[in-house]
């Protein structure tokens, strides 16, 4: 049986008031993730802090990432950044039109 197809463009209707990750490929040493952002933000005095290096595409919508010695890397569509394992960062802005659509790839 050939696999399913499926397409990142396409968005849940209705969005929904939270950020939806939603797991690709996960084997090994590598989760691949699509995530769905519309306004969301990371708490305030909250921080990712992960185990992983992560290797994030801004596919579709705007964003602004923050570290935590202060500097910001703000993102357009098509715009990559790959973030090391224990780089201390947090999600300032996402927009919520158009939508935010990441493509996550995180390896160890």
């Amino acid at each position: 049986m050939p696999p399913a197809k499926a397409n990142l463009f396409s968005l849940p209707n209705p969005l929904s008031n939270i950020e939806v990750f939603e797991p690709l490929f996960d084997k090994g040493n590598c989760l691949i993730e699509r995530i769905i952002s519309s306004g969301q933000i990371t708490p305030a005095g909250e921080w990712y802090d992960q185990k992983r290096d992560e290797w994030v595409i801004l596919l579709q919508g705007q964003a602004r990432l923050a570290y935590e010695d202060g500097s910001e890397t703000a993102l357009e569509s098509g715009d990559y950044v790959l973030i090391p394992a224990h780089c201390k960062h947090r999600v300032v802005y996402t927009s919520a039109e158009p939508p935010c659509i990441w493509l996550a790839v995180h390896l160890d």
